[in-house]
């Protein structure tokens, strides 16, 4: 007789752009779910299983900050089947999945709560707290057809804004000019440049997927967020720059959604930002990627990329649910154009890097980093240190290191575009 499966692990990660709760189990369960409206609930059925202890943990681990869930109750609605009810906050499009054992994982059964209406990354921008004084630009982008669109999933609607939106007035007392309509561009051989440069900052990792891990605990997904933040605190900080956060929590965003959003804000350049692991803790030293056409450079790159890769299998990703507009950037678009560019930017930060910590190699590696596949944006891979080398992951722990990190990546940025201005990307 098939033994009674057993939940071993409850676990939620409540972000702005969706919320994840996830439960492990030690073998492969059905489910079937329900919205109820008046007041808003998810229900699930999940068949096979009997209540114990651990999942009732899940009433506990519902945070009150969570954006879409309220409160969640537990029961056994019948012999074999146990039934939650998700109290919603506002109206949700789910997504529910179950997934294999990889990694440290077993089976998951994966609730992935999705707003009904789909958030736009330019929106996002735009009702930042923060004073933008490249508003004007970004209110003319999110008014402007994109051939991008909105990562949506079954169940959502595109939000206004995808659709020519009414943006909101500047601030009482801006002086930023407003013509009243635009003059004509001047005669030239070349497209004029947009007047900003926009970078968009992929934090690797996140949520379900804590990427590498060190001997002493340190989480990938942790270190490089913080650096991304502090990288973005220097571009926001300097005239005529912005930055755009990927993820800006510890959630889980799928390498296409990585892509699609940097295409959407329509973003100067995309830089993903990880640390680096490796069987032989001997390995140390910082990397700088760039995507190949054609094959790995070496046996390392060839691999790392491999790993990079399988991050949405550890994450979990259920392609089935996404546009499958957005799964078309994970095809092989990418230019010989966009490639070189993306190998001169690559060399500026590398060579900045390189004055902070040594290199583990002393040019830009290229392979088939899914996640640079962005067909118009020059798009690098930065492997900050080795986080399984005792020594390096102790500097990745470190705000100095991870300050020179950040400072760093800024200098080969600005390099980049002062040396290379033509090419910045085009109005």
């Amino acid at each position: 007789m098939a033994h009674a499966a057993s939940i071993v692990a409850v676990r939620t990660w409540p972000a702005d752009e969706y919320t994840r709760v996830t439960l492990e189990m030690d073998s492969e369960l059905k489910a079937e779910h329900f919205l109820l409206d008046g007041p808003d609930r998810l229900v699930v059925d999940i068949d096979g299983l009997t209540l114990n202890s651990t999942l009732n943990e899940l009433v506990s681990k519902v945070r009150p900050n969570d954006p879409y869930i309220g409160g969640v109750r537990v029961g056994q609605n019948r012999p074999g089947v146990v039934r939650l009810v998700l109290d919603l906050k506002q109206p949700v499009a789910p997504q529910i999945f179950t997934l294999k054992p990889i990694g440290e994982y077993k089976y998951r059964l994966v609730l992935d709560l999705y707003p009904k209406i789909a958030q736009d990354p330019l929106l996002a921008i735009l009702e930042s707290k923060d004073p933008d004084p490249l508003a004007d630009v970004l209110e003319q982008l999110a008014q402007q057809s994109s051939d991008a669109p909105v990562p949506s999933v079954q169940g959502q609607t595109l939000p206004q804004t995808a659709r020519k939106p009414d943006l909101p007035s500047p601030p009482a007392g801006s002086t930023r000019p407003r013509p009243s309509q635009p003059s004509p561009p001047p005669p030239q051989t070349q497209p004029q440049r947009r007047g900003h440069i926009l970078v968009a900052l992929d934090p690797g990792h996140g949520g379900e997927d804590p990427g590498a891990i060190g001997r002493n605990g340190t989480r990938e997904k942790d270190v490089v967020l913080s650096i991304a933040r502090r990288l973005k605190r220097i571009i926001d900080a300097t005239p005529g720059m912005k930055a755009y956060m990927t993820r800006d929590g510890d959630y889980f965003v799928p390498l296409h959604v990585r892509v699609q959003k940097a295409r959407r804000v329509k973003a100067d350049l995309f830089i993903s930002i990880h640390a680096d692991a490796w069987v032989k803790p001997s390995a140390r030293g910082s990397s700088v990627y760039a995507l190949s056409q054609n094959g790995a450079t070496s046996t390392m790159a060839r691999m790392m990329a491999q790993r990079e890769n399988e991050a949405d299998l550890i994450g979990g990703v259920n392609l089935g649910t996404h546009n499958a507009q957005v799964a078309q950037v994970l095809l092989d678009l990418s230019t010989a154009a966009q490639i070189n560019d993306s190998i001169r930017v690559g060399s500026k930060v590398l060579s900045e890097i390189g004055k902070i910590n040594r290199l583990h190699k002393r040019q830009v590696e290229r392979a088939g980093f899914a996640v640079l596949k962005a067909p118009d944006i020059p798009s690098i891979l930065v492997e900050t240190a080795f986080i399984s080398n005792p020594t390096e992951e102790s500097l990745l722990r470190s705000s100095k290191y991870q300050d020179q990190v950040a400072r760093a990546m800024f200098a080969g940025i600005q390099s980049y575009f002062r040396d290379n201005p033509a090419l910045a990307r085009r109005s």
